[in-house]
């Protein structure tokens, strides 16, 4: 495990990605491995997201934007530092956490659509159809030159793919 006091700054580190990139997993590990308390975003949904989810009815932009303020929120508050997971997706949507957590890190997950699909197909408990991760992929937006992020392919085994991005993140610090 890494010594956490060894980082000059509370790190504020939001896991991104698609459906199927393993942001609860890879987050909790990473989490884990930096001494820090780690949150799953989807929990922050204000109560009217959830009740538009449960109906079957997609979020937009407009209904996204008091949960991403309440991610960023959440990021701020945390004194000692958080890892939060978060699809994060446009780049709107990581100037809305940013605007509340100016010094975030995002931790982008990024795979093939092959890797991504057979990884949705093993998921347990979950059961998303191809056609939504096409459309998260196409939403997707690249991170750009002057966001703090750090881009991990998760092709590599779960062990080797957590300790490269403890080690990158903890040089963005």
């Amino acid at each position: 495990m890494t010594d956490a006091s060894t980082t000059a700054a509370p790190q504020h580190i939001v896991v991104m990605g698609v459906s199927g990139c393993g942001k609860t997993t890879i987050g909790a590990l990473v989490a884990h491995e930096l001494g820090l308390p780690f949150m799953d975003g989807d929990s922050l949904h204000p109560v009217e997201n959830i009740a538009k989810m449960a109906a079957g009815t997609p979020l937009n932009d407009g209904d996204r934007a008091p949960w991403l303020e309440i991610v960023g929120a959440e990021l701020a508050g945390s004194a000692n530092g958080l890892v939060v997971a978060c699809s994060a997706l446009k780049r709107s949507y990581r100037d809305t956490i940013r605007s509340q957590a100016p010094g975030a890190v995002f931790l982008h997950l990024d795979g093939t659509r092959e890797v991504l699909g057979s990884r949705l197909e093993g998921r347990s408990g979950h059961f998303m159809p191809a056609a939504l991760l096409e459309s998260q992929l196409a939403t997707l937006e690249p991170l750009e030159a002057d966001e703090r992020a750090v881009v991990i392919d998760i092709s590599a085994p779960v062990p080797a793919l957590v300790s490269d991005a403890v080690v990158r993140l903890q040089q963005t610090t």
